[in-house]
Formats: structure tokens, sequence, C-alpha cells
């Protein structure tokens, strides 16, 4: 299970994983947690008449679009209203709409949350890490939202009206763009001749002086079409002229065709580093269509 903050979020992050996974077999849900309504239009041939005015239904069609693309079994629209992007955002609801995402109480969403865990019943939840990834407000309560529910779906005493309890056994936040990732990318393009669009963002990912500890690498060569189709999906959101697509999927595939994750938690014993979400759950058959309860 995937649980992301806003419509193609599922396309930028960890796509071709689900991809891969979808292709091979194993029951993949996508928890959408906002509408996405706050979002720009940042495709300049779709920023058209009447557009914005129906762009609620203009982003359902897109993600379902997507969806289909990547061959997501099952989806669920949670429809909490954007919190919209706060420049330097550092925890402050106040900043926010007293009805955006951030601001609803942690508890209602969890349980939510927890009720689609139980009757979809993952071994396995990608989430996003502590940060958000980015400092946006709803890539942050995603997070918390989703932390806080794999540790209570398996808890009987917690949230008893969402079902019969389901405990997941890993939890993992993923990671769209590692330094090692834009380092292999950025010197790929210079040594080609080719203009990098990752100059400024690796820039900023070594002045951090850390990098996010990936313990989990899934090579995905096979299902970057899919990411692409995934992302032009999303007509409204997605330049197909912008830095998604700077870099071909021939290169990517030649010189950093994985895509990487953080193991937060979990229940089974595994060996780091990691080839796949399912390492170590080969004794509880990992995720094979698993039926609802």
């Amino acid at each position: 299970m995937f649980v992301h903050a806003h419509p193609d979020d599922e396309s930028s992050k960890a796509a071709s994983t689900m991809a891969r996974y979808a292709d091979e077999g194993h029951r993949v849900s996508v928890v959408t947690l906002t509408d996405g309504m706050a979002g720009d239009i940042l495709n300049p041939a779709k920023d058209e008449p009447g557009i914005k005015e129906r762009l609620g239904e203009v982003r359902r069609a897109e993600l379902a679009h997507a969806l289909e693309v990547l061959g997501v079994t099952d989806h669920f629209a949670f429809g909490y209203p954007d919190s919209g992007f706060v420049e330097g955002f550092e925890g402050d609801g106040g900043l926010l709409a007293p009805n955006a995402f951030y601001n609803q109480p942690l508890e209602e969403v969890t349980a939510r949350l927890v009720e689609v865990i139980r009757s979809t019943r993952p071994h396995v939840i990608v989430t996003y890490p502590e940060d958000g990834g980015y400092p946006h407000p709803d890539h942050i309560r995603c997070h918390d939202v989703s932390a806080a529910a794999f540790e209570a779906a398996g808890d009987p005493e917690a949230y008893p009206e969402a079902g019969a309890p389901w405990t997941p056994q890993k939890l993992y936040y993923c990671h769209p763009f590692t330094r090692p990732k834009l380092e292999a990318l950025h010197d790929a393009c210079e040594e080609r001749g080719l203009e990098s669009p990752y100059g400024e963002m690796l820039a900023r990912r070594r002045s951090r002086g850390f990098d996010d500890p990936v313990t989990t690498r899934v090579e995905v060569a096979d299902y970057l079409e899919h990411r692409r189709k995934a992302l032009l999906a999303h007509e409204t959101q997605v330049d197909p002229n912008g830095r998604w697509f700077a870099v071909p999927d021939e290169i990517v595939r030649e010189v950093y065709p994985y895509e990487d994750f953080t193991l937060a938690r979990s229940r089974v014993g595994v060996s780091i580093p990691e080839a796949g979400l399912f390492d170590g759950l080969e004794a509880v058959h990992a995720s094979r269509r698993v039926p609802a309860a």
C-alpha cells in the first residue's frame, strides 16, 4: 500500500516500483489523502478556459488514468482539502485554512486509514519520511498519519470500529531523488553534453551534509516508461517539456535504474541492503492478491 498526499504524487514517487509489483501479480493499493485542488496548472498547454472551474473533475480523471497506467489494484481517495504549499513551513497550522488537511484531527484521519489497511491487508506500507520529503504541510501530515496507522492497524484495542486487526509487516519511506541518484544523473548529462536539470538540486543536497538513509533499492529498468506515462496523465500538473522528462529514460536505465527507500520499521528479519520491498516476507507469502477481509 502506497499512501500519498496529492493526486500526481503516486506518479512522481515510487511509480515504477508500483508498476513492477503490479505486473508481478502483487496487490497494489494507493491512498490519496487530499483533493489536490490547491495545486497550480503547471502545464501551459492546459491553462485553458474552463479548466480551473472544473479542476476537481479534471484531476480526478487524470489520477484515474495514471493509476490505470501503473496497474494499481485499488484506490482510496480521502478527499481532504489540499493545504497548499507554504514557503518555509514549520508546522504552524494557523497559516493554513481551518479545514485544510494538515488541520484535520490526526485521530480521525488515522482511523480512516486503519480501516483501509484492515480491509486490504497489505504486508508493506510505503509513505514519506518525517519531513515529508520536502516541507509541504500535506506531505508532513501524510507521514504522521501513515506511521500512526501502521502501528495501530494490528492493535485490537485501537479503533475497534475499523474492522478486524491486521498487522502490516514493513513500513518504508520513499525518496525520489537521493544524492547518489542526483549525482549519477547529473554526471551522465554532463558526460553526454546535455544540460543537467539537477545541478541546483544537487548543490542543495550536498549542502545538507547528510543524505537520506537508503536501505532498499528496487530495480525498475523495465518500468521507467510506466512512470513517464503516469506523469503525463496528469496533464494539468506536469509539463511534458519540464524537468521530469529532461533526462531520457535510456540514460536513467543505464546509470541509475533504481528507486530508493528507507526501511523505517520491520516486524520480520531483514538483511540490509535490500533488493526489494518484500525481502524477508517469503515466509508469510508476501502480498499475492490477498483477498479483502
